[in-house]
């Protein structure tokens, strides 16, 4: 059996994460792969989506926010998820948030996606936001491009900094309800009092189309005509998604042996042939916030894990006691700000030397096989003997199990007009997708906050419709990021 460990620092990218398992994990008798593959693209990577999309997420929503709170009913339904990591108040706020998304509540638009995207947007551009369209072209030509994305289309890149739809599969005005699963919980300054409030803090500057649309099995799908690609990365990333989830279909239910029909069903003596064996289950545990740096006080973890993912935004984690929960000779994987747009060269370099300090303090070497990444830089565990070029940590017999970090996310940088958590150490809150006011503050992972860094403001404002009723079901939010 598989076991894998997922370890995030908010519990609105857990909740990401359980809707996402079980929409790639849904019977296919009930969701066909096509519809499968465009609510995933929609949920995922759209700000917007379609009103039979957003109907799926509620009912989703309100079927997990009824499992969470009990673990029999969860583990009969849902057998490959495991929240018993969890503290009980993070189970009653992860289960608040499905209970959002579910909806239903009264009054005006609790989560006004669009308002809130343009907000957004015009505090990153600043005096730029009227020449935006310049300023998208600039960055996707500039640095996206010459980083190794040109397989992304200007139309789909200003379609995608302007409006939050990354992946437009109909017609653009059938896209108008808010995704209410970008949506994350600050705590922020009103008139003197802290008040918690719902918004939007995430990615506005890279997109989603790196994550699956810039590579692709199938070279067909890369090739260029007069000096341009012949298909978008909204396409190719709709190619591979769909690929994705056709083999975990395939993967999920017993197989016959492929070939002529008649050979199948007569086989040798007329006996069918025997049907392929189920495939090995998995389980996927969710760790509870903050646990990084313990971890390794348990038996269970120490030495356990053969494979440890680390995102560009969790480096800060990246230490001598995390290190100690990977076995000898196991992996180490960390992504690189390549896609960071707001990182200059220089700053991408000293990113990488910083990666490379991390992983040595923590117990690792750096794996010298294979092609040279600038997306990802690669580690084992040093012990007796240096490790083949095979990845054993992902051969099918590996009993051990793996602990994966959150995808291509970042935590935003202390700023001036955020307020402090009211609990000091409380990690922090952020949605799914990364932050662009936080790019530079990647170099600076795991260095103590500076006095500028944890200055408060008492002159930040609350819009009335974003605040929350519910002051106990809501996290701080990006702003405040925990420095270990």
């Amino acid at each position: 059996m598989k076991i894998f460990y997922v370890l995030e620092n908010n519990l609105e990218a857990v909740a990401r994460h359980v809707l996402i398992f079980s929409l790639a994990l849904e019977d296919p008798e009930k969701m066909g792969l096509q519809e499968r593959s465009e609510t995933f693209l929609e949920v995922w990577g759209n700000a917007l989506l379609r009103p039979p999309v957003a109907a799926f997420v509620r009912a989703q929503a309100s079927r997990l926010a009824h499992l969470v709170p009990e673990p029999d009913r969860l583990a009969e339904q849902l057998p490959w998820l495991s929240l018993g990591a969890l503290k009980f108040r993070e189970r009653d706020a992860l289960e608040a948030v499905f209970r959002f998304w579910a909806g239903g509540e009264q009054g005006p638009e609790p989560f006004p996606m669009s308002r809130l995207w343009d907000s957004r947007l015009r505090q990153y551009l600043g005096s730029r936001y009227d020449a935006r369209r310049g300023v998208s072209d600039w960055d996707l030509h500039m640095k996206l491009h010459d980083r190794g994305a040109r397989v992304i289309h200007t139309r789909e890149f200003r379609r995608w900094r302007d409006t939050g739809v990354a992946f437009e599969l109909r017609d653009s005005s059938a896209y108008h309800v808010p995704n209410r699963t970008l949506a994350s919980g600050r705590l922020l300054s009103h008139r003197g009092d802290r008040v918690a409030a719902r918004g939007y803090w995430g990615d506005i500057a890279t997109g989603p189309f790196v994550a699956f649309g810039i590579e692709a099995d199938d070279e067909t799908l890369l090739r260029t005509s007069n000096g341009q690609p012949v298909k978008t990365a909204g396409e190719i990333t709709e190619h591979n998604v769909a690929e994705l989830f056709r083999e975990m279909a395939a993967w999920g239910r017993p197989r016959t042996s492929q070939g002529d029909p008649e050979q199948v069903q007569g086989g040798t003596e007329g006996s069918p042939e025997p049907a392929a064996p189920a495939p090995e289950p998995f389980t996927v545990h969710f760790l509870s916030l903050g646990s990084a740096h313990t971890l390794h006080h348990k038996s269970c973890y120490k030495g356990q894990f053969q494979l440890l993912y680390v995102a560009c935004g969790m480096v800060h984690l990246l230490s001598p006691e995390l290190g100690a929960c990977v076995a000898p000779g196991g992996r180490l994987i960390v992504e690189l700000a390549q896609f960071l747009v707001d990182l200059r060269q220089e700053q991408l370099q000293a990113f990488s030397s910083r990666v490379g300090e991390l992983a040595q303090a923590a117990g690792f070497a750096p794996h010298l096989g294979g092609k040279p990444s600038d997306t990802f830089a690669r580690f084992y565990k040093a012990g007796d003997s240096a490790p083949s070029h095979e990845d054993q940590a992902v051969e099918s017999g590996t009993p051990l199990p793996e602990v994966l970090a959150q995808p291509l996310e970042a935590t935003d940088p202390p700023s001036e007009d955020r307020t402090q958590p009211l609990e000091p150490g409380t990690p922090p809150s952020e949605p799914l997708k990364l932050t662009s006011e936080s790019q530079a503050s990647l170099l600076e992972a795991s260095a103590p906050p500076t006095g500028s860094q944890a200055a408060k403001s008492e002159n930040q404002t609350v819009p009335p419709e974003t605040k929350s009723p519910h002051l106990g079901h809501l996290n701080p939010g990006p702003g405040m990021r925990t420095h270990l």
